[in-house]
């Protein structure tokens, strides 16, 4: 039987055509603009249905996009830092040189030569240690027993 009542509409704003865009554009950790880093250790720390979730989304990823030519990919722990707070080696890194100038100045050059303008507000990514430990223990395991602790008897 119908009703003559309208249908009612969903509440809230609607349904995003581009939701993984939508997400990732929210400055969310391990996301940058042209990937999205999991790190392992914490997804398989993940309860067990999450981990079920992800297995058979990935599934269905790689059943999806298996037959490109991926190639291996290398990540490697980063942060932001400010170009004139790097030392020697992390300036080697990111391709800068740094000398002094006639003047007596430290000036920056890319690797080309090209005098870096404002160097003190500049920031690049150097490769750090990776803050999330490789054997990341469940929480449930390496949290101290909840409640009140025993009274020691002095004897």
């Amino acid at each position: 039987m119908f009703t003559p009542d309208p249908i009612p509409r969903p509440s809230g704003p609607p349904a995003s055509s581009t939701p993984i865009r939508d997400y990732c554009a929210g400055g969310r950790p391990g996301v940058d603009p042209s990937y999205v880093v999991v790190p392992r250790s914490l997804a398989e720390t993940m309860p067990l249905p999450w981990q079920q979730q992800m297995t058979h989304l990935l599934a269905e990823f790689h059943r999806a996009y298996g037959h490109l030519s991926w190639p291996a990919y290398r990540v490697v722990p980063s942060r932001h830092e400010r170009l004139v707070d790097l030392d020697e080696d992390q300036l080697a890194e990111v391709g800068v040189i740094m000398e002094i100038d006639s003047d007596g100045e430290l000036v920056y050059r890319e690797r080309t030569g090209k005098l870096i303008e404002n160097a003190e507000d500049r920031t690049v990514l150097v490769s750090c240690l990776d803050p999330i430990p490789q054997s990341y223990a469940n929480a449930n395991q390496s949290t101290p027993p909840r409640g009140f602790p025993q009274p020691t008897l002095n004897a």
